[in-house]
């Protein structure tokens, strides 16, 4: 497993202070990208939460993430969470250790009471002082947020007086990316309103013991969900149900729930679930199963191989400007790409942690993740084995048919309908669910003639 160290450098802790105006939150931040580049302690706004009750208790259940493994528990990891702001609104973003669930606060214009919010993506502090601090906030008495240093220690630092190091693993870059990608295939499944949310969330496990038990499913009815033994039609899969228990810390002041997913066809599915709160939105991403974590699911490694797709995403990127709410329409205006071109280089830059995705909107918006998840897509098993299958001359192509050659095993893959089959176990097991096998991969890279890392043409026999 591929892994580096990430050091977050902050100019002091996280605090909840008191003074003779009110309680101030300042959330410190460590180095991170902005239009102006790279700055070491970037600020993003200065003003009050409307509710700070609330946001305390967002941000607390955006930290239990980060903090948690929800399979195989050992010593907690944890990474602070990521900020962006994209001008109009706050997104605090974290990661679980087991790679599995993906959560995010989203603090809206509404939610917000101050100047402008800046641009930008970083990291913040929150430490243990700082959760026991949020935790005891129990009235919306006024409460300054601050996201960034404030004006007079921006001209005062000598350095960072504050450090963290955090092991990060290739699998768990390259899980915190992909995230994104698979819930861009999500599409509303069911909304339920505040007393039936609150309902329905509190009958839910708490603790790991059913993490095994496998994929469950909910269908929608009426104003509430309705547990099944299977995935009947409209069934949303919940995987891994004890996986929810952030959404605890918000459950009172819930206005509504709402259910994302892809359309159930029989198999265990990642799922999204989203609490509507006053001026905010709270959402979590469950990967297909409790023991499964989003890094292997591969459902974008096709466009990862193909060099057109890599050249569209470098000019779309240009063209990205932090804003909350990327149109496709715009940027194939502006690019001269099509859309769908412009949804491929989108997808690539998903995977490259450059866009992240926003259910309620539909839509993708831009931060650049404060660390190289473009590592993890450079290193991703399938995609490295394809490019050395591709490049080896492993590959001979034969009309619809082509022949891997692999150790000491060779396999068939087929074309039909524009989908690749292998005769290889990856294949048998998850027929294509879990995106392409590496064999299938390769075929894909030799005949679009892709090259492999580095620039070196493929190599392939096509007769």
């Amino acid at each position: 497993m591929t892994r580096s160290v990430q050091a977050l450098a902050y100019s002091r802790p996280s605090v909840l202070e008191s003074s003779q105006a009110g309680q101030l939150l300042g959330l410190e931040t460590a180095g991170g990208l902005t239009p102006r580049g790279t700055e070491a302690h970037p600020r993003f706004f200065s003003g009050f939460l409307r509710s700070p009750r609330i946001a305390a208790r967002g941000l607390l259940a955006v930290a239990d993430v980060a903090s948690a493994r929800y399979y195989q528990r050992m010593l907690p990891s944890s990474l602070d969470p990521v900020v962006t702001g994209n001008g109009d609104r706050l997104r605090f973003e974290s990661f679980s250790g087991c790679c599995g669930v993906y959560a995010r606060l989203d603090v809206l214009r509404d939610g917000l009471d101050g100047a402008e919010t800046g641009h930008g993506t970083t990291n913040v502090d929150v430490n243990h002082p700082l959760r026991e601090a949020l935790s005891r906030i129990t009235t919306d008495d006024p409460l300054h947020l601050r996201v960034g240093p404030d004006e007079m220690a921006v001209t005062t630092m000598d350095g960072p007086v504050v450090e963290k190091k955090v092991p990060l693993p290739g699998r768990w870059l390259r899980g915190f990316a992909e995230a994104q990608v698979v819930s861009a295939g999500f599409d509303l499944r069911a909304e339920l309103p505040a007393a039936e949310a609150v309902r329905f969330l509190r009958s839910l496990p708490r603790s790991s013991g059913n993490a095994s038990r496998g994929a469950q499913w909910v269908v929608p009815a009426g104003k509430t969900l309705r547990p099944t033994t299977r995935p009947v039609t409209g069934a949303v899969c919940l995987p891994g149900p004890e996986r929810l228990v952030a959404l605890q810390r918000v459950l009172r002041h819930a206005t509504a729930l709402r259910i994302y997913g892809p359309v159930a066809d029989g198999a265990a599915t990642a799922s999204a679930w989203e609490v509507v709160l006053p001026g905010m939105r709270l959402t979590l991403t469950l990967s297909p199963d409790a023991s499964r974590g989003f890094s292997g699911e591969g459902g974008v490694l096709e466009a990862l191989a193909t060099d057109d797709a890599a050249a569209d995403a470098e000019l779309v990127s240009v063209l990205l400007a932090w804003e909350p709410r990327i149109e496709p329409a715009d940027l194939a205006e502006q690019s001269g790409l099509t859309v769908e071109r412009i949804r491929a280089a989108l997808t690539r830059l998903g995977t490259a942690g450059r866009v992240g995705y926003d259910l309620a909107n539909a839509a993708y918006f831009h931060r650049e993740l404060p660390y190289d998840a473009r590592r993890a897509e450079r290193h991703n098993p399938r995609l490295v084995a394809a490019r050395q299958l591709a490049g080896s001359g492993a590959v001979v192509v034969d009309g619809a048919l082509a022949a891997v050659s692999s150790g000491e095993r060779r396999y068939q893959v087929r074309e039909r309908d524009g989908v690749l089959s292998c005769t290889c176990q990856w294949w048998a097991d998850y027929r294509g669910r879990r995106g392409p096998c590496k064999h299938a991969l390769a075929v894909r890279m030799v005949r679009r003639g892709a090259t492999v890392a580095g620039g070196t043409p493929v190599a392939g026999g096509v007769r």
